[in-house]
Formats: C-alpha cells, structure tokens, sequence
C-alpha cells in the first residue's frame, strides 16, 4: 500500500489523457499469464486486491500496476538430464557427442521443460499525479521503472514523460548539506549516507546510524568525497534516503500520516483511498520543496 522507494518522472499535465481512457487502454494491455514456449509475460493488472479494475482512482491521484511473469527453469536441472543424454548416445552408439549436437539437445531439452517450469510473478505500482504532472514508480531501479514507463506509453501510444534533471545536481546538494551540516528548508539530516571519491576505482563509504554532523563524517567531504546517498527526514512525516540519481530508497511514512489514513474507515477501500491521497500529497509536497532547493527543473 506505502510506496517504499520511488523514481520520478515529471509529466505534461496538459496532455494527459482521460481516466477512461487510461482504463481502456490498460485493459488492451492486460497481463496474460506465460503460455507454451515463453519464458516471460508483462502486462497491466489490476493495483488493488480488492478490485479487478485496471485503475484505483483517488481524487486526481490514479494507481496502476504493472506485472511480470517469468519461467523458472534451473540450469542444474538441464545440465543433469543433458548428461544423461549424452551418456545414452554414447552407450548406444559408441560415439562421442559434438559441441554442435550438444547445443541442440539443450534445446530440445528446455524446449521440453518450459512448458512444466514452474513461475515466478512481480508486480511494480506506480501512481499518475493528474494535478502536480508526475509519474510515482514504486520502484528506485532505473530498469525496472524505465520497464514501467515503456509499457505505459507503448498503451497509450505515447506519453510525455522526462527524467528528472534539475538544476543544480542531488550529488551536489546532498554534499553541501552534509558539509553544513544541516539541511535546508523542512528537510532534517537522518543518520545514513554513502560517500564516494573521485574516479572510478574511487572506494566507498557507508554510514549508518550515525550522526551526520561528526566531525569525521564531514571531515570525508573536507577530504574531496561527495555524498551519492543521504538519509533525510521531510516535516516529521517521511524518512527516505535520497540518491545521486535523484531516486528515493527506504521510504518510511511516519505514524502521524499512517494514522490519518487509518481513521479514514474500516474496509480496506476506504483505508487504502485515503492513504493513496496522502501518500501522493506527501510525496508531492516533499518534492516540490527539493526541486526548489535543486533550483528548479531544467528545461527541454
């Protein structure tokens, strides 16, 4: 239901197009489960237990989800029935087995497997932010949100969607922040980051649970490292860890907003309609201010 890590990608709000159509264009673009021969199958489905529908609407904040099925067939168990091939062929015709006909009967083999493979299924969520023009992608690994994005334009034939470049760069804000000392604005330092040298054989270090403002920890950024993650806390509301890529990680919603949610009914429907909005306002708050800090979107 809480988005725990998040990559961004801001929208042309003006050129969106209509509830009805997203549903009807997912739909075209349903998920099929892996039939016969196909080692995977990707497709929309629906982002919500408790609904079949291909789009959780709440308010201007609409959820989809996208999701992956794929053939798991271990190399350890072709290798086992292939050698029990090659040793029948060789008992029966006295005969060595070639590298050419070997590859072959690999194929004959798998070919005969995939079919019983067993499978294995993923789903990413994502949220469209109708009135502030983001895409959400419950995901921080840039293949599996790009993966999202694709499929979702490939739906609707097309969607203005860009990366999120700012002005000044995360890495950059991220490192004067820590040699401050302190954030800017509502933003407070947390207790993790991740520094790097120059270069790129450059080693890395790894913070945890320790106080940013040491004079240790600054002494790294003194020495010529620059921050590539940062933990950060937003108004006593969400925890997250920002990335050089501008990704967050380890998304945490903090009681007072989970509670609010929680207060808003019983049934799973009214819970997650509300969390949804206010996750999406969290979220959309939070990045606003650090795209103000970052000086503003760059422009195409």
């Amino acid at each position: 239901m809480w988005f725990k890590q998040l990559s961004i990608y801001p929208l042309n709000k003006e050129n969106l197009p209509e509830l009805e159509t997203l549903v009807d264009k997912l739909v075209e673009a349903e998920f099929k489960p892996c039939m016969g021969l196909d080692w995977d199958s990707i497709g929309f489905a629906s982002p919500v237990s408790f609904s079949p529908e291909m789009v959780f609407p709440a308010q201007n904040i609409w959820r989809i989800a996208l999701k992956k099925e794929e053939k798991v067939l271990p190399a350890a168990v072709v290798r086992d029935i292939l050698e029990e091939k090659i040793n029948e062929i060789r008992e029966a015709e006295g005969r060595n087995v070639g590298r050419k006909e070997k590859m072959e009967l690999k194929e004959t083999i798998t070919d005969d497997l995939l079919p019983r493979a067993f499978t294995k299924s993923s789903k990413t969520e994502a949220m469209i932010d109708t009135q502030r023009g983001l895409l959400l992608i419950n995901q921080a690994n840039a293949n599996r949100a790009e993966m999202l994005l694709t499929k979702l334009r490939d739906a609707l034939g097309g969607l203005e969607a860009k990366l999120p470049r700012t002005q000044q760069s995360p890495g950059s804000l991220m490192t004067e922040w820590l040699l401050n000392g302190t954030a800017a604005g509502h933003f407070e330092l947390d207790s993790d980051c991740e520094l790097k040298g120059l270069g790129d054989a450059a080693p890395v270090v790894r913070i945890s649970h320790q106080d940013l403002t040491a004079e240790e920890v600054v002494n790294l950024v003194k020495n010529g490292k620059v921050v590539t993650q940062l933990g950060l806390c937003w108004q006593d509301r969400v925890r997250f860890v920002l990335t050089q890529d501008f990704t967050l990680k380890r998304i945490q919603f903090l009681d007072m907003i989970q509670e609010e949610a929680a207060g808003q009914g019983d049934d799973m429907q009214s819970v997650t309609f509300a969390s949804q909005i206010l996750m999406a306002e969290a979220l959309g708050d939070l990045l606003a201010e650090l795209v103000h800090h970052l000086g503003g979107w760059l422009p195409e």
